[in-house]
Order: C-alpha cells, then structure tokens, then sequence
C-alpha cells in the first residue's frame, strides 16, 4: 500500500454559502431503462425497451416541477438512463425544465439515436452539457465492455458531434482492472476530441457490474494521483465514487513541488501511467483543475430511479421514497439516512478519519461490501492515525 501524507483536512468551507443539507447540486433522474446497448458493467441493467412503472409524460413534468422547491439556485437536473434519447417526451420536459429555470444536463448512449440534428435539437432546447461514456483507449478495451462493434470510432466522433453542436462535453470512464492501464490514452483522447471535463467512475459491484474486477486500495491511490497529473492538462477531472481523490488533491496541493510518486510511496500503476501521460501529452502546462467539492452519495446529490423511487445515489440502491406520492425536497432535506451521511455520521475508518466531511468514503460501496451505508469504504487506502 502506498504511504498516503497526513495533512488538515479542507472541507466544504472553500465554498461559503454552499447548503448542502437544503438543496442538492445535482438530481439524477433515470428516465428510462430503455437502452440499445447491453454493457457489461451497466449500473441500470438496461434493456431494449422501458418498463411498466417508468413516470409517465405527465408524472414527468411534475416531478421536474417539485424541484423549483429547493429554491435557488436550482439543483441540475441530469436525465440519464438507459438512454435518455429512447423518451419520448424528453423535448417536452426539458422545455418544460426551461421555464423553471431548472438546468438540464444530459447522458446519451452512442447508437444510431444521437445524430448532428438531434444534438442541435438539444442545445436549441437549452442543454448546454452533455455526456459520453468512453471505456478505453483502444476498440478492443471500449467494445469489449461495450459489446457493439465500431462503437469505439463512433463514440469517438459523437463526442466531436456535440462538441460542433456547441455543447459542453463531459467524457465518462469506468475503473476497473480491464482498463486501469489505458487511463493515460483515454486522457490523450479527452485532450484531443476537445471534452472539457473529465468524470471518473470507480467501479462498484452492482447492477451488470458485479462480474468485473476493481482496483485494490493501493491502486485506486495510484490512480487518483494519475488523476490529479492529468488535470494539468487543460481539461477538469471529476470523480464518481472516489471521494479519496479529493484527500489526495488536497495533499498534492500542500507539496506541489514533490515527486508524488517518492513523497506519497505510490506503486508500479501511477509509474507507468504517470509516465505514459507524459508521452502521449507532453509536460503538463496548466495548473489542475480537479473538483473538490465536498459532495458524496445524499449530499448534494440525490438520484430519482425510472419508477420515481428516491435513492441517496445511483449506485445506493436503497429507497427513500417515491416522487409519485412523496416530496422530493423534504425527503432529501429530512430523511435520517440522508441526514446521517451529511452530518459524517459513519463507522470503521471512515467514522474516525479527519477527512469525513471533504471525503466521506462511497456510501454505495460500504453498502455494496458489507449491507450498511454508514460504514467504511473498503477501497480507500488511508489509515487514519497511521505515521505519515
């Protein structure tokens, strides 16, 4: 395990009047199951078509409704699926979204639905962001998680699609063992097809997913380091449960000068991709650009399934409510699961780690690893109290 710097914690107070236990940032909403695709680590466990139960168009404009609740400003609606393109009264509700002043952001699968005049359709309706998932740096990674052939090339150039249609592209990549050593060629590509940030997913055991193999703790640390060079590189890095980055931004920042590798104890994987990424983008010219905002799974963020049940994330599978007969906006300010996660109520490492509220630990993999949402995360390789 690589040796992880002790440092004081920076939390939510980098950003003063950020309320996070009134108003999330951001509502996930699966608008649909329904998806051409069938990848083999699809947290909705898609299908060709939706199912019984999904909100119907009118149970859809009210729910994007009950959002102006929050106030302002307004959490981003994030349509999702599935794919968000098989609704079809998503023009309808994002207009809809519009004239709440509710943003809208979208997440579309790459199949023969998302074409130039589709994406001009979209960013005449007001989205300005939308998303694409990109596996790989090679069609034999890409495809092979993916299980459509040419759909690496074409991923490749609905990204440039979007980007001619004026929108925001953010590119989406899952961690996992299968692709963990062609990150540094997936950033090359974020670089080169002109995405703007970067969102990267660390792999949890649920849906289709339980059958692929994550990172070790020590790995995952060498990853987020790789992450953090990468953000050097013009365009802003995100993660999706791995929280553990943000701790390790920040102790990036108080050496800014060191050799992470030397200083942190990093392993053989941040080597080798540490310098991959140099010989695919050359020496890094920007100062990073890696999120830190102190959001994890019910804080900040809330997650809406296709039948309108309430979950604390996507990938936290447990049900808070229903927005067909319960209100959103006093479910995610009021629910005591929600209410505990934001207060860092947890146990084991994370109960007692200095970095629970900048970090907090993935909420879905202590669920997913042990059966309790409050408990420590088992990919994180800090050790609270250990010699630095």
């Amino acid at each position: 395990m690589g040796r992880v710097t002790r440092l004081a914690p920076a939390g939510s107070a980098e950003r003063p009047g950020l309320d996070l236990d009134s108003r999330p940032i951001l509502v996930f909403w699966e608008s649909t199951k329904a998806c051409l695709l069938s990848c083999r680590h699809c947290r909705a466990s898609a299908i060709p078509h939706g199912l019984p139960g999904e909100l119907t168009p009118s149970e859809g404009l009210t729910f994007v409704e009950t959002l102006t609740g929050f106030g302002r400003p307004r959490p981003v609606l994030i349509v999702t699926g599935g794919d968000v393109l098989m609704r079809p009264d998503l023009d309808r509700l994002i207009g809809s979204a519009r004239e709440l002043a509710v943003p809208v952001a979208v997440s579309p699968s790459v199949t023969p639905l998302l074409t130039a005049e589709r994406a001009a359709e979209l960013r005449g309706l007001g989205v300005k962001v939308a998303s694409i998932s990109l596996d790989g740096a090679s069609a034999a990674i890409h495809e092979g998680i993916r299980q459509v052939e040419g759909h690496f090339a074409n991923t490749l150039e609905a990204i440039r699609l979007l980007r001619r249609q004026g929108l925001t592209v953010q590119v989406n990549t899952v961690v996992m063992r299968e692709n963990a050593e062609e990150l540094a060629q997936v950033a090359r590509l974020v670089k080169e097809t002109g995405a703007s940030i970067w969102e990267v997913f660390f792999l949890i055991k649920t849906g289709r997913g339980t059958g692929m193999e994550e990172l070790s703790p020590a790995e995952n640390e060498d990853v987020c380091h790789f992450l953090v060079d990468a953000s050097r590189y013009g365009f802003t890095v995100r993660t999706v449960e791995g929280p553990f980055f943000r701790r390790v931004v920040a102790a990036r920042k108080e050496e800014p000068g060191a050799d992470p590798a030397a200083r942190f104890g990093l392993g053989p994987l941040y080597r080798r991709l540490a310098e991959e990424l140099r010989r695919e983008l050359g020496e890094p010219g920007d100062t990073p650009k890696a999120q830190t905002k102190g959001t994890r799974d019910g804080k900040g963020i809330v997650f809406v399934a296709h039948d309108g049940e309430i979950h604390p994330a996507g990938f936290l599978p447990l049900s808070l409510g229903n927005v067909k007969r319960d209100s959103i906006v006093d479910v995610y300010r009021e629910h005591p699961l929600l209410r505990d996660i934001r207060a860092a109520r947890f146990s084991g490492r994370c109960g007692v780690c200095e970095f629970a509220d900048l970090c907090g630990g993935s909420r879905a993999r202590a669920f997913a690893a042990s059966g309790d949402p409050l408990g420590e995360d088992p990919a994180c390789a800090y050790v609270p109290g250990a010699p630095a």
